[in-house]
């Protein structure tokens, strides 16, 4: 046997070797889920310093002390909350220049993600709009780190489809369709359809302008 096939059994028996989750650890992670999920809902509407650990496990029936067993403070809920859709983002960025194509696809490509995001996650964009800066520093910074790498995503696919603009020039009209688009939780009330193409129609023709 090969020392490249002594490595290779190796690894299969580690493969072999993980167990699956279990269904008190599936249950577990569903519940993460659902706290989350009310934790959005009350701090889009209350805002992060009128919502209690307490408020939010009431939301979901578990009680003060039973909120402990899944979070450890109402920092550590935001936290959890806007690193997940900070790498979702990132993660679906890239995934989207991964795809490759000509450079309209791979922008339109990057619009379709964060359009999806803001047309389903409202509460979260209120969240990381008005609560970002309630994050300890830690989290906060790699939040902000996160958001950098997506948004380097954009600039350079902007690029290459408008070689004219500069890197600056690029970046502004990015964080100008940010803006854009994750202005949607303030926008009248729409069919989420058509949430989707007016979004995608004004943030395609700024980018294209």
């Amino acid at each position: 046997m090969t020392g490249a096939e002594a490595a290779g059994n190796g690894e299969g028996e580690q493969r072999d070797h993980v167990l699956p989750l279990t269904a008190r650890a599936i249950a577990k992670a569903r519940r993460r889920d659902e706290i989350l999920a009310a934790a959005a809902r009350l701090m889009a509407r209350r805002g992060f310093h009128a919502v209690r650990l307490d408020d939010i496990g009431a939301e979901v029936g578990i009680s003060g002390p039973g909120m402990y067993r899944y979070f450890s403070s109402k920092e550590d809920v935001l936290a959890e909350m806007l690193l997940d859709i900070s790498r979702r983002l990132r993660d679906g960025g890239r995934a989207a220049v991964e795809r490759g194509g000509e450079p309209a696809d791979v922008l339109d490509a990057l619009l379709e993600v964060h359009v999806d995001f803001v047309a389903t996650e409202p509460d979260l964009i209120s969240v990381q709009f008005r609560d970002l800066g309630s994050l300890p520093a830690t989290p906060r910074h790699e939040v902000r780190r996160l958001q950098r790498d997506y948004a380097q995503l954009w600039v350079d696919a902007l690029v290459r489809l408008r070689p004219e603009l500069s890197s600056i020039e690029a970046r502004a009209h990015v964080h100008a369709v940010f803006g854009l688009l994750n202005s949607s939780p303030r926008l009248p009330a729409m069919a989420e359809a058509e949430l989707r193409q007016v979004l995608t129609a004004m943030a395609a023709a700024a980018l294209r302008s």
